[in-house]
């Protein structure tokens, strides 16, 4: 999964548009994109949709613990099958624990977006394995951070790809660019996190989509070095221990071949999307 795309819930007219965009996952928010009186409208209008509407994966970002529509939401959400729900503000594994009491079948996508949060993050990933991800809230964390300079940013997001990894939920994805049309700022931002270990990135237009599957998308050196390397790996028989050295020098061993694989299977997910 690369693309995620946020959907206002309180723009029944952009639900359509949205899926039809090509994201790999629509959020409907009823939390930050919702104002104060429209919360319950948005919430009626998402969940009829999502029920009326037999489409991929989508997910609803509900409000905040504290809020007064968090019980409202919830209770919404319940008669969704299989549910996903994006909770804000996660700062333990008792957040996490508290929604899956009131929605049992529900899957979570923690948001962190304090230090607290980022402090355990590993806590929050392994709350329980209705947990399928985890991902930065970057806004309230700046804000809560003091930064006003993403490089204020880089160990909170290496801090969530470890524990992202190490709760065997694989690579997350980063967090929105909210500058809508500074596109070379989305495709820098996006390598950017990509050298930390992310994969895919959450948009807030349908326009950002296709520079965020490019930034993601493997270069053709990295794709044939990791074919390469696997066929190298199977010609050797060395998958299960053992080292070669291939034609261009590099030494070979079975802690390398599971970045490969990811290479490879990422970039038939993506061929498959565009095919």
């Amino acid at each position: 999964m690369l693309t995620a795309l946020y959907v206002p819930a309180n723009r029944p007219d952009r639900f359509a548009k949205a899926v039809a965009a090509g994201p790999d996952l629509v959020v409907f928010d009823l939390e930050d994109a919702v104002p104060v009186d429209a919360k319950a409208d948005a919430r009626g209008w998402a969940i009829a949709w999502i029920a009326a509407n037999a489409h991929g994966p989508v997910e609803i970002r509900v409000n905040a613990f504290g809020s007064p529509w968090i019980e409202d939401d919830l209770a919404a959400v319940s008669a969704v099958p299989s549910a996903r729900i994006r909770l804000p503000k996660v700062e333990s594994a008792a957040d996490v624990r508290a929604v899956l009491e009131k929605v049992p079948s529900a899957r979570i996508t923690a948001l962190i977006e304090s230090p607290l949060g980022v402090e355990r993050a590993f806590e929050i990933a392994t709350a329980d394995p209705r947990v399928i991800a985890i991902a930065l809230g970057e806004a309230d964390l700046s804000s809560a951070l003091g930064v006003d300079d993403p490089a204020g940013l880089a160990w909170s997001r290496s801090r969530l790809v470890s524990a992202s990894r190490a709760a065997g939920l694989g690579a997350p994805m980063m967090s929105v660019y909210p500058r809508v049309d500074d596109f070379d700022g989305l495709r820098r931002t996006s390598l950017e996190g990509r050298t930390l270990g992310f994969v895919g990135r959450t948009a807030i237009h349908p326009r950002q989509l296709s520079t965020i599957v490019e930034a993601f998308t493997p270069t053709a050196v990295q794709l044939a070095e990791a074919e390469a390397l696997l066929e190298a790996v199977e010609k050797a028989g060395v998958s299960d221990g053992g080292v070669i050295v291939l034609p261009d020098g590099r030494m070979v061993d079975p802690a390398m071949i599971g970045r490969a694989r990811e290479v490879t299977t990422l970039m038939r997910e993506i061929s498959s999307r565009s095919s």
